[in-house]
């Protein structure tokens, strides 16, 4: 089991003062996004570091081994710092918040998108992904989690993930059997390619950080996430990168990029000794690339839903109807040329007929997340994965808890809720709250960013907090112009 926000932000900052030899002085949780794991950016004497906690030891260890392995082959990867003795807590190095993600909606609120510098940027992230695969091809794969290879059984696990996460939850029709029969079609056609290269496993923009400039080595470009990576092929990765849903890369650069790849490729084999040497044929790369990209999509598909529908994550259901729009792509004018008829007949349904259970927002409109919360559980997750927003605290307000008639009761309560909306104090400090609330969003909305959190905390997350949530969310409904989502996170209720 994982341990509480305290014990978490205790064993982290002992780790910080073992390595800094100072006490932190302050520390920020982290959004992961499709992570259990949990982060922390912690300041002390002058040092800083990202603080990690994740209680799976076996995912840790493979982390770390790469970390160590990968910054001796002269890798841009962050350098770890301290481990805790038990392997579940690690210091890292902090490589600030920018990603190639968020430089790229940054680009397109600017109305650049993919011009000239961002492509260059790409293809120098695509000659570095060449060298992780290659470079790396030697490593001990017994450290690999949850397996060293990209095997049959891996891409098993992955198609069953979509086949249940997604095709299910949305009720595509289908035959159990014949599309498993296409499955081993499929599988059987990946593994018939070279299978040797480091295969990073989650090469995609979010986990690709940018540096405001360059380090002493002379890069701007650092990569994280790689705990999952084992033995695959090439392709795999760069397929990862391309047809990542939220990045909207138009196809002709796409194949631009792709075709950029498979030079640097070539490059990068024919410098190795030729012992060494694997064989590397461009034509054979491109005729499989796009069964590695369709499998691609089915992973990420069943992460959408499961994170997406079953999480209820905003951002990974944003995700869904662009990661649909890829797949069209794949099944429509790129189907590889396996034998696969039943598979191929449910994804040209799916497109054609997809509509999402729950819709994502309107392209460009701001989304405010409510969220009231306890403080004794920790500060809410900001599952929208832009982080920020304001995090108002209610405990200075009058408590109706303290009082018998209203313990079993909750904020959302008519009795609850007339004991203090008439208080003075309640009402200046909601009118405050509004006015800087009420700015961020319209400054929000002139500058088209998708996403806002409100979250009000109080002791217990029952009374105050519930009903300060409540409020807000309906001024600014009352107010229109942006979609409001309420969450009531200890009541486990979601409106």
């Amino acid at each position: 089991m994982g341990a509480s926000t305290t014990e978490t932000a205790i064993r982290l900052s002992r780790l910080f003062e073992r390595w800094a030899g100072v006490p932190v002085d302050t520390s920020s949780e982290l959004g992961a996004n499709g992570s259990n794991r949990r982060y922390f950016r912690l300041n002390g004497g002058g040092r800083q570091c990202i603080a990690a906690y994740n209680a799976d030891m076996r995912e840790n260890d493979a982390f770390l081994y790469y970390s160590r392995e990968m910054r001796q082959r002269g890798l841009a990867v962050p350098e770890i710092y301290a481990v805790s003795e038990d392997h579940l807590c690690y210091l890292q190095q902090d490589l600030g918040d920018v990603t190639l993600y968020s430089y790229l909606s940054d680009k397109r609120r600017q109305g650049a998108g993919f011009d000239s510098a961002t492509m260059q940027l790409y293809r120098q992230v695509l000659d570095d992904l060449v060298q992780f695969q290659t470079r790396c091809r030697d490593l001990d794969f017994r450290h690999a989690y949850p397996r060293p290879d990209f095997d049959r059984q891996s891409i098993q696990w992955d198609l069953q993930y979509f086949k249940y996460y997604f095709l299910k939850l949305l009720h595509i029709p289908f035959d159990e059997q014949r599309l498993e029969n296409d499955f081993v079609q499929l599988e059987a056609y990946l593994l018939q390619e070279d299978c040797r290269y480091f295969m990073y496993r989650d090469f995609q923009p979010r986990n690709i950080m940018l540096l405001p400039h360059p380090d002493e080595a002379g890069r701007r470009l650092y990569y994280i996430d790689y705990q999952g990576g084992r033995r695959g092929a090439a392709q795999y990765d760069v397929a990862s990168l391309l047809y990542s849903a939220k990045s909207e890369m138009p196809e002709v650069l796409r194949c631009e990029l792709r075709d950029h790849y498979i030079v640097s490729l070539s490059q990068a084999l024919a410098a190795m000794p030729s012992q060494d040497r694997p064989a590397f044929e461009p034509s054979r790369f491109r005729e499989r690339y796009y069964a590695y990209v369709l499998v691609r999509i089915l992973q990420a598909m069943g992460a959408y839903g499961y994170r997406g529908y079953f999480e209820r994550k905003e951002h990974f259901l944003q995700s869904i109807p662009l990661a649909v729009a890829n797949l069209r792509r794949v099944v429509e004018e790129h189907w590889p040329p396996f034998d696969a008829p039943h598979l191929h007949d449910v994804l040209i349904e799916m497109v054609g007929r997809y509509v999402p259970a729950q819709s994502p927002l309107p392209s460009g409109q701001l989304t405010v997340t409510v969220t009231s919360f306890s403080y004794k559980r920790g500060l809410p997750a900001d599952d929208s994965g832009n982080g920020g927003g304001f995090v108002f605290d209610c405990r200075a307000l009058p408590n109706p808890g303290r009082y018998t008639q209203y313990q079993t009761l909750t904020g959302r309560d008519r009795a609850v809720a007339a004991f203090l909306e008439g208080d003075p104090a309640v009402e200046s400090f909601l009118s405050h709250a509004a006015a800087l609330v009420r700015q961020s969003v319209k400054q929000y909305t002139e500058r088209r960013f998708s996403h806002l959190s409100v979250a009000f905390g109080c002791t217990g997350g029952q009374h105050r907090s519930v009903y300060c949530a409540e409020r807000m969310a309906a001024l600014l409904r009352d107010d229109g112009g942006c979609n409001v989502r309420l969450v009531h996170r200890e009541q486990d209720l979601q409106m």
